[in-house]
């Protein structure tokens, strides 16, 4: 009886398998290193390097269409005019070292530094907590949260609560999690809410497909809200007990909230409607309605402030060009604070370089022994940290004099 040939069969898939992903990676725009490790990967481990990349490869640009369709749609003809001259016609003055750093990201989409009524930071979550409440108890139109991990815990619920309160009083609410980042926030713990009418979103929904695995990493890491238009928050903190001294005590996660007031927060506004729409959200802004999203300000001076956002949409990576043009020109101090020291080798170079050129270069990073007990962080980015933080350390101590970790707080 004649039998397939499994053995040339299989060898000829694995071939095939091959050269299409490797041609796929070549037609792609990725960095040499990282084309180079994927290609690796198919030819030694075919099967679980295509499950991977099926998930977390591909890079798709539907947000950067919306964008597009955002401004061109939602912001057109009156409402583009209302906020051409209803923001200030003098920009802010800056210095000859911060006025290039502010015209790099200009050019790279993210606008210029208008002027901040007033700029406060935030210390730690009960800080921020106090002032998030104050700011919704004052607002009158509309409150807008965006923020990656959300919890059903004191803190969840407490801010709940304080937004189903001002649903109440005739305000539009409206909240925006991350759907891996706030996996047990569900429908039951959202229904006081939505009954005073307010409206809670999902940003990209995670669905058991390939279409939806796809998706997978495109998440909304931001931690932001905004009331009336006029007060925003930005920052690192999320909405979970973790955050407050108040309620888990010496182990509260350090970390740092700032609040804006002013023309600055347009832009956050702006930032949060994307993603609300993209994530299907009901929103329609007309010219009748505009001053409301984006209230005009009396003031024509204050603190020069620029907003700039990232995201895996925007292939310029903002946020990246940025820190290595602010570290590459520093000229007396780099201090960095951060939960994941994992920096690439151009932002690892410029540091060093910082280093060699005798700037104050500090760097903060949580304690090491406290990686991986804390179940909101991701075990493998604070993992691939742990294994970095120990090789930057042997390899540039000479240097890095400063750099040392928090203790005992972790971030």
């Amino acid at each position: 009886m004649w039998q397939l040939p499994w053995l040339g069969i299989f060898l000829g898939a694995y071939l095939v398998w091959v050269l299409l992903a490797c041609a796929s990676l070549l037609m792609s725009r990725r960095a040499p290193a990282a084309t180079l490790a994927w290609i690796f990967a198919f030819v030694a481990l075919p099967f679980v390097s295509g499950i991977y990349y099926l998930v977390f490869g591909p890079r798709r640009l539907r947000r950067r269409r919306l964008r597009y369709g955002f401004a061109r749609g939602s912001l057109a003809g009156g409402v583009a005019e209302h906020l051409r001259t209803a923001c200030c016609q003098e920009p802010p003055k800056l210095s000859a070292e911060a006025a290039p750093l502010a015209t790099l990201a200009k050019h790279l989409g993210q606008g210029e530094p208008t002027f901040a009524s007033a700029t406060k930071l935030l210390e730690g979550g009960d800080e921020f907590l106090e002032a998030l409440e104050r700011a919704i108890l004052d607002a009158a139109h509309h409150v807008h949260l965006e923020y990656y991990i959300w919890e059903p815990d004191r803190v969840g619920t407490f801010v709940r609560d304080l937004l189903t309160a001002a649903a109440l009083r005739g305000l539009q609410i409206r909240v925006l999690c991350d759907d891996v980042g706030s996996p047990r926030v569900n429908a039951k713990f959202w229904e006081p809410l939505r009954a005073a009418g307010g409206e809670v979103r999902a940003f990209n929904a995670l669905r058991f497909s390939v279409a939806g695995l796809n998706f997978a990493n495109f998440r909304t890491h931001r931690k932001i809200a905004i009331c009336d238009g006029r007060v925003g928050f930005v920052g690192g903190i999320n909405i979970h007990e973790d955050a407050c001294a108040t309620r888990v005590g010496k182990d509260a996660w350090r970390d740092q909230q700032v609040r804006i007031a002013g023309e600055p927060v347009w832009r956050l506004q702006q930032l949060f409607l994307e993603n609300w729409v993209y994530s299907k959200g009901a929103f329609r802004l007309t010219t009748n309605m505009v001053a409301k999203y984006f209230p005009p300000s009396d003031k024509t001076d204050g603190e020069a402030t620029q907003i700039l956002a990232s995201g895996p949409d925007d292939e310029t990576a903002p946020l990246h060009a940025f820190y290595l043009a602010a570290i590459s020109t520093a000229r007396a101090r780099v201090w960095l604070e951060t939960p994941y020291l994992i920096p690439d080798e151009p932002l690892e170079t410029a540091l060093r370089i910082a280093e060699l050129r005798g700037v104050d270069v500090q760097v903060m990073h949580p304690n090491l022994s406290l990686f991986g007990l804390y179940s909101d962080d991701h075990e493998l980015s604070m993992a691939h940290a742990r294994v970095y933080n120990d090789y930057v350390i042997e390899r540039f101590a000479p240097h890095f004099a400063r750099l040392a970790p928090t203790a005992p707080i972790p971030l």
